[in-house]
């Protein structure tokens, strides 16, 4: 006889009620296998059963903070978790600590490497960059492990942006020169001459947050404004009185740039010989973004030139550069040490914004400003909520279903909507689904940061079809159906006309429920446990059936029967809020009309 023993599960549960959430990490084990068959004389106990019960919640969180936090983000860290504030850390001692560490949270000065990734031996769930460039963390070691990584991008718009104008002004009236002359006991009036800023040209390279918000200013002091980003919306520009063109007539016909992108390898030194080459002479170049954007070695050439009249730097390639740096020493260079974001509000405002999103993280909830994972509109989150539940339990039916040894590789995933194809953004249920698909048959913790990854790095193949049907388009999802094709099933009933397993489901009244099993309808919520039988159909089945569970105590919250034609074939579902006892399900095996089922806990 096969004994039954309950492994432990961490909580599944979702939760979008004020924020998205990302589901908590859970393992599911498979045990005895049994399923009763009445095609011979004697039952055959080959009933399958997957079980699970909640784990105790573990201890307070471990957050190491690598560089200065503002305090007000300190404070807020301290509730919730343990905190080590270590600064200064080699990238070896860095390596050391992050296996005890559940987040990091780090600036622009320490790099997180695929290799502090690996170290952490997959406790380490979320890094937080408090600010906006993510190019010091690498972002596929971290999508890998399933690490999500969150940054601020909003606290410090407005004080890189102001940043940007000062420095701005400060070149075009010689500010910083005219200073450390005056300083150094000189009155050079007729040295330091600058130009005016009206009627100039300013170029913005890269138009989101910091790039408008400059831009905005520069339409204030009297400048004709010009930019150019491969993303950015035409209409947006226009609102605030800005043309959108490509990238050489930007830098050609710009009188002052503005830098704005992200470091990335598509932009990497995007400012170099050839580009310089492109410009008005006399152009003067701003860069509050990253310094490697710039080649700056090409940019101390077409200073010496005359092509460039002058430049004002807040970031550099190397920080903090070498003293002896050409391009710091250079007489029409102003420069400033990385302070775009060095105003007392912006640095709480980041330190508070970034503490969030960790904290949120920690508790399972998608942050707005998560940079690994598919970003889906909030509203779009809200309107899924119900349906991300659906998702995944669905992914964990099927995949419960499969029997024999070839593997899960083909999944096809319907969804039914009487919306548009292009109107359904279904990003965030194809990652549920995925991780439903995944984890009850693994060991790997799948999450929307590594869902799609992992299921390639395993060969699941999922296609997706979108079904138009009619009615309103209130309602987002009227169905989502997983289809598994090439397997064996443990419950034959599974399998539809086609040959695949198949489940289908729906919500109602903001619940999910199973509404189709291979080729028959039934409706049974999808809460707690599940069993499947099929069965003949006859009267006084389902009374005895409920009778079995209910010596047991075994509360029934849904009953279902699906059949084929009165007296024919059909599957019943039976929704159960406890787990039955081994000797309760042999006497439901038992039951003469019951030709196979299956217990599934989800």
């Amino acid at each position: 006889m096969a004994s039954f023993k309950t492994p432990a599960l961490k909580n599944p549960s979702l939760s979008l009620s004020s924020k998205p959430r990302l589901p908590s990490a859970f393992s599911i084990s498979f045990r005895d296998n049994l399923r009763f068959s009445r095609s011979s004389s004697r039952p055959q106990r080959r009933f399958l059963i997957v079980t699970a019960s909640a784990a105790s919640i573990s201890s307070k969180p471990t957050v190491l903070v690598a560089e200065k936090l503002g305090e007000a983000g300190l404070t807020l860290l301290k509730e919730f978790a343990n905190v080590d504030c270590s600064y200064s850390l080699s990238p070896e001692e860095l390596c050391t600590k992050i296996s005890l560490c559940d987040a990091l949270i780090v600036r622009s000065g320490t790099k997180v490497s695929r290799e502090v990734f690996e170290s952490a031996g997959g406790r380490l769930k979320v890094v937080g960059r408090a600010g906006v460039g993510i190019d010091n963390v690498d972002l596929a070691a971290a999508t890998e492990h399933g690490c999500l990584v969150v940054n601020a991008p909003t606290a410090n718009t407005v004080a890189a942006a102001e940043h940007g104008i000062a420095l701005l002004a400060a070149m075009a009236r010689n500010v910083a020169q005219a200073d450390a002359s005056m300083k150094a006991g000189k009155w050079q009036r007729n040295k330091y001459v600058g130009v005016s800023l009206v009627g100039k040209t300013l170029a913005v390279l890269g138009f989101g947050k910091v790039g408008s918000e400059v831009a905005r200013r520069a339409k204030g002091l009297g400048m004709h404004v010009i930019a150019h980003d491969p993303y950015a919306s035409a209409d947006r520009a226009r609102a605030i009185g800005v043309e959108l063109v490509n990238f050489e007539e930007a830098i050609s016909t710009a009188d002052f740039i503005s830098l704005h992108m992200p470091l990335t390898a598509a932009t990497n030194k995007m400012l170099n010989d050839e580009t310089f080459a492109k410009m008005k002479k006399g152009v003067r170049i701003v860069n509050v973004a990253r310094g490697g954007v710039i080649d700056e070695e090409a940019l101390v050439r077409a200073l010496d030139a005359g092509i460039v009249a002058q430049a004002a730097l807040d970031v550099f390639t190397e920080e903090p550069p070498k003293q002896d740096s050409k391009l710091v020493q250079h007489e029409r260079v102003t420069v400033t040490p990385h302070l775009g974001a060095s105003t007392i509000e912006a640095q709480e405002g980041v330190a508070i914004e970034i503490a969030e999103a960790v904290v949120g993280a920690l508790k399972g909830e998608l942050a707005a400003t998560a940079v690994n994972a598919p970003m889906v509109p909030a509203e779009v989150l809200t309107e899924l909520k119900p349906y991300v539940e659906l998702a995944e339990k669905l992914g964990r039916l099927a995949v419960q279903l499969v029997a024999g040894i070839t593997g899960v590789k083909n999944v096809k995933v319907s969804y039914a909507s009487c919306r548009a194809p292009d109107d359904l953004d279904t990003r965030l249920l194809r990652a549920m689904i995925t991780k439903g698909l995944i984890e009850p048959i693994s060991s790997v913790y799948v999450n929307l940061v590594n869902a799609d990854y992992t299921a390639k790095q395993r060969g699941l193949r999922i296609t997706e079809e979108r079904i138009v049907i009619d009615g309103s388009s209130e309602c987002p999802l009227e169905s989502i159906q997983v289809q598994i094709a090439n397997v064996e099933s443990k419950f034959a009933s599974a399998i539809s006309e086609s040959g695949e397993i198949k489940v289908e489901g729906q919500v109602k009244d903001g619940i999910p429920h199973l509404t189709k099993v291979g080729s028959f309808e039934v409706d049974v919520s999808l809460e707690g446990s599940i069993i499947l039988c099929r069965q003949v159909d006859q009267p006084g089945l389902i009374g005895k059936v409920g009778s079995i569970l209910g010596q047991e105590n075994v509360n029934v919250s849904f009953m279902s029967v699906g059949r084929i034609a009165p007296r024919k074939q059909a599957v019943m579902a039976i929704g159960v809020d406890d787990q039955p006892s081994k000797g309760s399900l042999q006497r439901i095996g038992e039951v003469p009309a019951i030709e196979e089922f299956v217990f599934l806990k989800l």
